[in-house]
C-alpha cells in the first residue's frame, strides 16, 4: 500500500505533482539539491492551496491537512528511504534520470515503486538504471498537474501487473483518469500532442494563419480547451523541440522540427518562462 510519496524535482510538473500527492492524503517528501527551490516550491504550492479554498475548490481543513503533509529535504537519501513511490520530475535528459534512479534505487525499499513523468524517454531504457525493473513504470501527469484529468500509466518491458495496479489505484486517488500504453517513442499522448503541435507550427511558418487563428481552428472547430501554439508556449518550446528531436530519431522524419521551432528556441523565445514564444506573456 502506497502511504509515502517522494517527489524529486521542484520546477512547474514536481510542484504539481507533489500537490496533488499531498491533498490526496499521502505523506509527500519533495526533493531538490537547492534549498531556495524547495523554499519556493513549498510556497507555490501553499498558494495553489489558498487559491482553492478561494474558489471553493477544496476545503479549508484539506488545505491544512494537505500542508501538514509536505516535508523538504534537500538530500536524496533521507528523501526516498521511507517512500513507498518514488515520483521523477526532473528535465528530460536521459542521464540525468538514470543517475538520480540509480541513486535513489540504493537508497529506497525493495518494494518501493520508482515512476518517472518523462513524456517521451523509453521507460525501459530508463529502468536499466535499477536492480528491479519490475519495480519501474511511467506516470506522465499533464500541465497543470491539478488540473488535467489524465495520468498516463506507462508499462516497460519488465514492470509488473502488480507495479501497473498500484500506480493506477495513485492516479484514482489523486481523482485522475489512467490510461495504460505500452513503452514506445512518444507513448500515445506525446506522440499524438507532438504531431498536431508540430503542424501547427509549420503551419504558421507557411503564412497559412495567425497563431490565434491556428489556435482558434482546433479550440472551436475540434474543442481542444487550448489551441496547439499556445499550449507550446505553456510546455515550452525548448521542451517540444526535445521531444521532436528525440521521436524525429526514433520514429521517423515526419516528426523532424520546423525550422521555425529551432529558430525560436536558439533566440532564446521559449514560451512563458522567458515571457515571449508564440505569443507574448506578461512577467
Amino acid at each position: 500500500m502506497i502511504r509515502q510519496i517522494a517527489v524529486i524535482g521542484t520546477g512547474t510538473m514536481g510542484r504539481g505533482i507533489a500537490y496533488l500527492a499531498a491533498v490526496a492524503g499521502y505523506e509527500t517528501v519533495i526533493h531538490d539539491a537547492d534549498a531556495g527551490a524547495l523554499d519556493a516550491a513549498k510556497a507555490s504550492i501553499e498558494s495553489t492551496l489558498a487559491k482553492g479554498v478561494e474558489r471553493c475548490k477544496v476545503t479549508a481543513e484539506v488545505s491544512a491537512a494537505a500542508t501538514a503533509r509536505i516535508h523538504l529535504s534537500p538530500d536524496l537519501e533521507p528523501a526516498v528511504h521511507g517512500a513507498d513511490l518514488v515520483i521523477e520530475a526532473v528535465p528530460e535528459d536521459v542521464d540525468l534520470k538514470k543517475n538520480l534512479f540509480s541513486q535513489a534505487d540504493l537508497f529506497c525499499g525493495e518494494e518501493t515503486i520508482l515512476a518517472t513523468n518523462t513524456s517521451s524517454i523509453s521507460i525501459s531504457d530508463l529502468s536499466e538504471s535499477v536492480e528491479r525493473r519490475d519495480r519501474f513504470v511511467g506516470l506522465h501527469f499533464f500541465n497543470p498537474p491539478h488540473v488535467m484529468k489524465l495520468i498516463e500509466i506507462v508499462r516497460g518491458d519488465r514492470t509488473s501487473d502488480e507495479t501497473v495496479a498500484e500506480a493506477r489505484e495513485v492516479a484514482e486517488a489523486m481523482g485522475k483518469t489512467a490510461i495504460v500504453v505500452r513503452d514506445s517513442p512518444g507513448f500515445a499522448t506525446s506522440r499524438l500532442g507532438v504531431a498536431i503541435g508540430l503542424e501547427a507550427i509549420r503551419m504558421l511558418e507557411e503564412g497559412v494563419a495567425s497563431a490565434e487563428d491556428i489556435d482558434k481552428a482546433m479550440e472551436l472547430g475540434y474543442n481542444h480547451p487550448m489551441g496547439p501554439l499556445r499550449l507550446t508556449d505553456l510546455i515550452g518550446l525548448d521542451v517540444r523541440l526535445g521531444i521532436a528531436e528525440y521521436l524525429s530519431s526514433t520514429l521517423g522524419l515526419r516528426f523532424d522540427p520546423p525550422e521555425l521551432l529551432r529558430r525560436m528556441v536558439a533566440d532564446g523565445k521559449l514560451g512563458k518562462k522567458t515571457g515571449e514564444g508564440f505569443y507574448r506573456w506578461p512577467a
